[in-house]
């Protein structure tokens, strides 16, 4: 019992980490800033595109983003040694 409380404890830790963490992807000046939770921080557009442009690139930024979170966090909970 004490062991599945103490890896609880681990699980919340981690995720409060998470959170922190912050990745910025920019395709065709069209820059997404996600976090640990798959959250939107921030959308900055490109005036120098039209919309069916940005719309593309914003859509293929947030993809980018939302992969490159879930490795970067999928590698972190892997070497942490909590057995996942």
């Amino acid at each position: 019992m004490f062991d599945k409380l103490k890896q609880l404890h681990e699980l919340k830790k981690m995720q409060d980490e998470f959170k922190k963490e912050k990745l910025t992807v920019e395709k065709r000046g069209v820059v997404v800033v996600i976090n640990g939770n798959f959250g939107v921080e921030e959308i900055n557009l490109s005036k120098d595109l039209s919309i069916e442009d940005q719309q593309i690139a914003l859509k293929e930024a947030l993809n980018e983003a939302r992969e490159s979170i879930q490795k970067k966090l999928t590698q972190k909970m892997m070497g942490s040694g909590m057995g996942f």
